[in-house]
């Protein structure tokens, strides 16, 4: 089939899709680790439940034992759909931010943003120690990622994505 040779600029095609600079792709490697560390939290979540009572004993010693149960049942759910939740975001974000798309960064900011919010609450809450280390580095790898993303070299990518459809 005959395709004639674009006679004006308009008419030359994009190239699909630009390679990302170094600054997204280490952006979206700290993503990647993110995701990897917040199975982490889970998995360490898991493994020390026990520890989950011994944190509600000592901020409620006046609790029943049905409700020191309670309690730590719904801290450990809470914890678990927590972590669930947030690997898919990860990944996601991941996903999109490494295709140029300039509303997954936003969406990344406001991610860490509300990130930012629960490590602070965290700190009020009944907790136990391993599952809060991990969680602040899990924070510093979403600064990480954030301060990438937003840095002089991601902009005209993320700018590209922005003026072009889809």
């Amino acid at each position: 089939m005959y395709q004639p040779y674009p006679s004006s600029p308009s008419q030359v095609p994009e190239p699909a899709h630009a390679e990302p600079p170094n600054s997204v792709r280490n952006a979206v490697r700290l993503m990647y680790a993110g995701a990897a560390l917040s199975a982490v939290v889970l998995i360490v979540t898991l493994v020390t439940i026990a520890s989950f009572k011994h944190g509600i004993l000592a901020r409620h010693p006046d609790y029943t034992a049905a409700q020191r149960h309670n309690a730590e049942i719904a801290a450990v759910v809470t914890a678990v759909i927590g972590a669930l939740i947030a690997i898919g975001l990860w990944l996601w974000m991941a996903w999109a931010n490494r295709r140029g798309r300039n509303w997954a960064r936003i969406v990344s900011a406001v991610f860490f943003g509300i990130n930012t919010l629960d490590l602070i609450i965290s700190f009020t809450q009944v907790h136990v120690l391993a599952p809060l280390i991990v969680s602040v580095l899990v924070w510093l790898v979403g600064l990480g990622a954030i301060i990438l993303l937003f840095s002089k070299e991601s902009g005209p990518y993320f700018a590209r994505s922005a003026s072009s459809p889809g």
